[in-house]
């Protein structure tokens, strides 16, 4: 890897033959757990601006309809998380020059706040080209990583590190973005603007000011983008833009149509049927053969799902049960998808597994080897499992003495249901029968006999884990606790991915480690406090919350206990926050417990159901300055460590969804009403009447 200092560059070329198709990926991290930021790429022409706002690229509009830029989104890491983008350099327009890589903050915070800045570039395969870490930030709320640029026919990248304390809006106007008046367009958020035209056509907006954001201006000559900046006169940090796009995609009404049925025992005829499986070889068979037909039909839906492997934007054609030769036996991979580009094919070996069995470590090193000598790219492997940095799911040898490189990715069946909610629900495909499809996949993917459940089993080491905290026998050290802590953090990520397509928002667990910290170091911290406490506990961030979500599983008491901490505004008297918290909880849970916290310590608490009378029971009777409140409710925690009803993976499932829906939900909507809301005009109050009138 070629470690890249500020302003240098280099040909990809020199670093790989195959980086036609690379992945940049931006990273960062927080030792308090709550850094987040969100990427944005910019195609620029020869004057060094956008063609059209079409050419701006980030959470609102996050592909290319050329497949020249997708945004792939956000996947934890050890301490932070990293957000990828996928670049098909053979797809960018002849009349695009440059390709800005940035990322930006919003809410008033900055990049100074987030540690280890780092921007890097793999190749098709997954090999890391080259990194640039970023050590200088401070007060900037965005900042460009770097740009890929031609030279002829060649690409090469230079890293930049350039920040603005204008943020998103700012480096948008800075490359000839049109940043809209928010008071002109709030009423058109997400609707269809003037210009009905083919592509999406996002116009910023600034949610801070009155006007747009003046740009911090750029430094003329060749080494404009990689130029420090000193803005003379810094705006105040904006908050999150919005956008509007242009063309209107289709997606899913989130209530279902009228049923004509006469009772409830007719069932509507299904496209992907799936109550007659039997067999693990029938569920295997029937999921990736589902799967694979509609990723070649539904175009969006496919590069989605392919484009994090390295596979190029273009015509899709996918397979199943195909023979291949190997040795005296012929192998026949479960799948196989062929993308072709400009004549040239890109080609991945597929292997399914389903009901939460596993994938076998001489089965995929079989398909490796069948890749590597027919020149193929990848080999996918699909299966209930969620992957973990540091922990494969299999074990795969690969021989340096080939030139050609094969990728090995995995996909868990979580995943692929959460890209295909995201599409139907929240961000839309090209027409009606493409929604329909994704549609029927996702009921059958959900349906209880298509093994496509995600994961689904704590493992063999739960139950003596269980039993050695209930008998007080397990000892720190012990490597089923380890087992226990991945299964843990590979169920809450996939509760993220639930969760997320659910809602359409970002979902990420949150991990507070110290800089430095290896996962295998993390998680066997985390399993010593397991052994000693006997407690498993994560956070999750979703978008729009008022705060982390926190889930405990206490194996001792076998309760869950979901929870939120919501601070109290700086100056605020404590009777006025208690008694606004208790409006805002007005159609929350009776059961939900309310804790005062007090300069970090906890406080008075109670049940909302005893407190509603009587708000200021929660105020401490000593005056004690209030910090926050803990709003957390229990739920009875699963023993079984499968998926059943009265599974443990199931009573956490339902323990996230009822605390979002009936705590968080009505949390984020009070809030929202609240920021609708102007606050009173003293010039326009009634003048009172003097004495005596």
């Amino acid at each position: 890897m070629r470690e890249m200092t500020k302003g240098a560059n280099v040909g990809l070329a020199d670093l790989s033959d195959d980086a036609g198709t690379v992945i940049a990926s931006l990273s960062w991290s927080s030792t308090a757990g709550d850094g987040d930021a969100d990427v944005s790429v910019l195609l620029l022409g020869a004057d060094g601006k956008v063609r059209s706002d079409a050419d701006f690229f980030y959470y609102n509009n996050p592909s290319a309809a050329d497949g020249s830029v997708q945004l792939l989104g956000k996947t934890p890491t050890d301490g932070g998380s990293e957000d990828r983008i996928s670049l098909d350099l053979t797809a960018v327009p002849e009349d695009v020059e440059r390709l800005v890589v940035a990322a930006s903050r919003y809410g008033g915070s900055r990049f100074g706040d987030l540690d280890d800045l780092r921007m890097t570039v793999a190749d098709r395969s997954g090999e890391v080209l080259l990194g640039f870490s970023i050590g200088d930030a401070s007060v900037e709320s965005a900042f460009i990583f770097g740009e890929l640029y031609r030279r002829g026919t060649e690409w090469k990248y230079r890293a930049v590190g350039q920040g603005y304390e204008t943020g998103l809006a700012g480096l948008a106007t800075d490359f000839g973005i049109d940043v809209d008046d928010e008071g002109e367009n709030e009423a058109a958020d997400g609707i269809a603007g003037p210009d009905d035209g083919e592509g999406a056509s996002p116009a910023v907006e600034s949610a801070a000011t009155a006007q747009p954001l003046p740009a911090v201006p750029a430094q003329p000559g060749p080494q404009t983008a990689a130029a420090e900046e000193q803005p003379a006169d810094p705006a105040p940090a904006p908050k999150r833009p919005r956008a509007r796009t242009a063309k209107k995609k289709v997606t899913l009404p989130a209530v279902a149509t009228k049923s004509l049925a006469e009772n409830d025992s007719w069932r509507a005829a299904r496209l992907f049927p799936a109550s007659n499986l039997k067999s693990d070889k029938e569920r295997e068979v029937r999921a990736t053969s589902v799967l694979l037909s509609v990723m070649a039909q539904v175009p969006e839906f496919g590069r989605r799902l392919t484009a994090a492997f390295g596979a190029p934007a273009g015509r899709m054609q996918t397979f199943t049960e195909v023979s291949l030769p190997h040795g005296e036996t012929p192998k026949r991979p479960d799948g196989v998808i062929r993308v072709e580009r400009a004549g040239k094919l890109w080609t991945a070996l597929v292997e399914t597994k389903t009901n939460g069995n596993e994938l076998k470590s001489e089965q995929v090193q079989n398909y490796m080897d069948i890749a590597a000598r027919r020149g193929y790219e990848a080999v996918i492997t699909l299966s209930n499992d969620v992957a973990l940095e540091g922990s494969p799911l299999v074990e795969v040898k690969t021989d340096g003495r080939r030139k050609h490189k094969v990728a090995l990715w995995h996909l868990s069946w979580a995943e692929v249901a959460h890209q295909a909610q995201m599409l139907i629900r929240h961000e839309g495909v090209g027409n009606a029968a493409h929604a329909w499809l994704l549609q029927e996949l996702l009921h059958y993917l959900q349906h209880e006999n298509s093994g496509c459940h995600g994961f689904q089993n704590m493992g063999p080491s739960w139950v003596p884990v269980r039993n050695g905290i209930d008998e007080e026998t397990l000892s720190q050290g012990d490597p089923r606790a380890v087992e226990v802590v991945e299964s843990w953090e590979r169920l809450i990520r996939q509760v993220c991915l639930r969760i997320g397509g659910e809602l359409g928002q970002k979902a990420l667990p949150v991990q507070r480690t110290q800089r430095g910290t290896t996962a295998l170091s993390r998680r066997a911290a985390h399993a010593d406090r397991l052994c000693e406490e006997g407690r498993l506990a994560a956070e999750l961030r979703v978008d729009g919350s008022p705060g982390t979500i926190t889930i405990v599983a206490d194996l001792r008491t076998g309760k869950l206990r979901t929870s939120v901490e919501i601070p109290v505004p700086e100056g605020a008297y404590p009777l006025t926050s208690a008694k606004r918290l208790m409006r805002q909880l007005a159609e929350a849970p009776a059961d939900l417990h309310v804790e005062t916290l007090v300069e970090g310590q906890s406080g008075p608490r109670g049940t909302l159901e005893r407190l509603r009378p009587e708000p200021g029971d929660v105020l401490p009777r000593d005056g004690s300055r209030i910090t926050g409140f803990r709003l957390s409710l229990f739920k009875s925690m699963g023993a079984t460590r499968g998926n059943a009803e009265t599974g443990f993976i199931r009573s956490v499932d339902n323990a996230v969804d009822r605390f979002h829906s009936h705590v968080i939900a009505h949390l984020a909507q009070a809030e929202r009403r609240t920021r609708r809301t102007p606050a009173p005009d003293p010039a326009s109050a009634p003048v009172p009447a003097p004495a005596g009138a």
